[in-house]
């Protein structure tokens, strides 16, 4: 049986489908453009003539990345510290919230309620750099890993998710003589897969597009850049010498010109290729994202 609408729905309807089409594209429109940017000929792409479709088709720019210099390394170093990262956070935020979920955990009120102050409170940017350097994670890859083990937030999401699970399944494994490692590992673990891969795609994510801490923390380790800080290299040089023609007088050599030209197209490039794998990822791990999260904020 079909349900007659009223006028009313349908104009609702209208509204409701124009809005959300209209935000769709607002959000893919500057993925597009980038893309398209990068795939055109680089004369046109530095007048700014390319807006909603490419000309010159080419993949030059990609190509060219091969002589970008660190740029390899800088990858590497950025997929490794996500893959590292993101493994390591999240099976510590799974344990540790785990473990604020048990009643007879020593102080554990009084533990968790310290985290949750973190989350409001802390030193500021000088202190917590002279602490990373006093514990040797300055110019180290470490200093990308460690910091991000412990997310309080991740902690009250997977604690918040455990706490659905029915409590007699941790018993019947206990009365079996289940350790506490036991039950997470066997029971636990497999359970919040949901919850787990959640948190997942927020430490990948934050790992991925991370610089600052590259920026500060590696000043004597151009080895351990990541990709993101490389980009915000090139954006600066890009403007640099964008602002140098504009205000000489005599102008940019063709030398200057050409490298102002292959820097924002390369700047253009090395974003894009930053932004794929995330896009990439994200479809695969929607599903447990929007489960996890809403069964994660059920209770607070």
């Amino acid at each position: 049986m079909v349900e007659k609408k009223s006028m009313g729905d349908i104009i609702f309807n209208i509204l409701n489908y124009a809005f959300f089409i209209v935000f769709t594209i607002l959000c893919v429109f500057p993925f597009y453009y980038l893309f398209i940017n990068t795939i055109s000929d680089q004369g046109l792409v530095s007048r700014g003539l390319i807006n909603f479709y490419p000309r010159g088709l080419n993949i030059k720019n990609y190509i060219a990345l091969r002589n970008v210099h660190d740029l390899g390394t800088s990858f590497l170093v950025t997929l490794a510290r996500t893959l590292i990262g993101t493994a390591t956070s999240t099976a510590v935020s799974g344990f540790v919230g785990y473990l604020v979920t048990k009643q007879e955990m020593w102080h554990r009120k009084l533990a968790y309620r310290f985290m949750i102050v973190t989350m409001y409170f802390n030193a500021g940017l000088i202190p917590w750099f002279t602490t990373m350097q006093m514990l040797g994670l300055t110019n180290n890859f470490l200093g990308y890993i460690i910091p991000g083990l412990v997310s309080v937030y991740n902690i009250i999401m997977v604690k918040t998710y455990i706490e659905s699970i029915p409590a007699e399944l941790e018993e019947s494994a206990q009365i079996d003589g289940a350790s506490y490692f036991t039950i997470f590992l066997k029971i636990i673990w497999p359970l919040s897969k949901p919850i787990l891969a959640t948190i997942a795609i927020w430490a990948a994510v934050g790992h991925w597009n991370s610089f600052q801490d590259s920026l500060i923390l590696m000043s004597g380790a151009p080895k351990l850049k990541t990709l993101q800080e490389r980009l915000y290299m090139y954006l600066n040089q890009s403007s640099n010498l964008a602002a140098s023609m504009s205000t000489s007088t005599s102008g940019l050599t063709e030398a200057q010109r050409q490298e102002l030209l292959n820097t924002t197209t390369i700047k253009y490039t090395v974003a894009m290729v930053t932004a794929i794998p995330i896009l990439c990822v994200y479809p695969f791990m929607q599903k447990y994202f929007v489960k996890g999260l809403m069964l994660g904020a059920v209770k607070g």
